[in-house]
């Protein structure tokens, strides 16, 4: 094992977040209180600070993916996974995905302008849902679907499901 690994694993232990305060919400409908936080989130400016800016991880601490193996950077990947939850931030990354560019996209989040929560998640997702320029190439969960589309299969129809045929239906 790279000697740096258990410090920086250490590092992203430390980087998870402490326990959000709770403040008493000022509305006595707790309703309202949540379409105030969509509305508020619909309509924000740009995020003002990184990831990095909340954790306190920088990724120039992080060592470039030529110099790991590809179990060390499973497990880096992982924990950093976990400290990313701990900030309510998931972040969506193909299955297939080689452990090299999973490695490189988890800590290029850390130089992101991000959103913080409280409430709920914040997905961090690369698909556009075209895979032509896609940033995950070849193992774009999208291409399966696009070559079908491609190749004149289209998706399935709905009304053709084991649940009956569209004269089933009431509409």
């Amino acid at each position: 094992m790279h000697l740096y690994i258990p410090y920086l694993l250490q590092d992203i232990a430390n980087a998870h977040r402490a326990e959000p305060q709770m403040e008493e919400s000022p509305w006595e409908d707790p309703l309202e209180g949540h379409f105030e936080a969509v509305e508020k989130y619909l309509s924000r400016a740009e995020p003002e600070h990184t990831f990095g800016h909340y954790c306190g991880l920088q990724s120039e601490d992080f060592p470039p993916a030529e110099q790991l193996s590809v179990k060390e950077m499973k497990l880096v990947c992982k924990a950093f996974e976990r400290m990313m939850s701990s900030w309510n931030l998931d972040i969506s990354l193909p299955n297939k995905l080689p452990a090299h560019i999973a490695y490189r996209m988890m800590v290029e989040t850390l130089d992101s302008k991000t959103e913080i929560v409280n409430f709920g998640f914040i997905g961090i997702d690369f698909c556009t849902g075209d895979p032509s320029g896609c940033e995950f190439k070849e193992y774009c969960p999208c291409l399966e679907n696009y070559d079908k589309l491609n190749e004149g299969e289209g998706f399935e129809d709905p009304g053709k499901s084991d649940l009956g045929g569209k004269e089933d239906l009431p509409y």
